[in-house]
């Protein structure tokens, strides 16, 4: 299985893989943007984001997005951007998804590091995401990686608030000695 940054060439008709990635979710009554979103909401989500995707046998199964903070005006899909996501120094990761037939293999924890990583190249010091408050079980996913809840939000049209999760970037700076 392979981690590479998402290519122009890609197909986001592919990607959209997220369907099938949050039909479980969607079962539990959790209307997340990625359960039904369309090729439209994927390209524009992307807007501005570095994506990654992981690749078996030639077939998308993995994808996670991370960019830096948004500016104060431009919409997160069509709501305002929490304060947490303008904040200068502040990643945003998003659209974290494994196909169902890849689950159990770590992927969706490379998918995460990969992210994370781009993030402390490009010298973010935190980075940010938000999930479903009801949605125990990725909160305590995303606990075990340092991430802590800071806030929480109520995007438009869902069923759910969501809770806001921040985690610290370690700086990567060399120590001569």
């Amino acid at each position: 299985m392979e981690i590479r940054p998402l290519q122009p060439s890609d197909s986001l008709e592919e990607l959209t893989l997220l369907h099938a990635a949050y039909a479980s979710l969607a079962a539990q009554g959790w209307n997340f943007t990625a359960v039904n979103q369309s090729v439209d909401v994927t390209r524009e989500r992307l807007a501005g984001a570095q994506g990654f995707v992981a690749e078996l046998d030639g077939r998308m199964v993995g994808t996670v997005a991370i960019r830096g903070p948004k500016p104060a005006g431009e919409a997160y899909i069509a709501d305002p951007p929490p304060p947490l996501y303008t904040t200068p120094g502040t990643a945003i990761l998003s659209q974290l998804a494994v196909h169902p037939d890849c689950r159990g293999q770590g992927l969706g924890e490379r998918l995460m590091d990969t992210a994370e990583a781009w993030a402390r190249e490009q010298g973010f010091e935190r980075i940010a995401l938000d999930t479903a408050e009801p949605a125990e079980a990725l909160r305590r996913r995303y606990e075990r990686r340092g991430y802590a809840a800071v806030g929480g939000v109520r995007w438009q049209g869902k069923t759910y608030a969501s809770v806001l999760m921040t985690k610290p970037l370690a700086c990567q700076a060399s120590h001569q000695t």
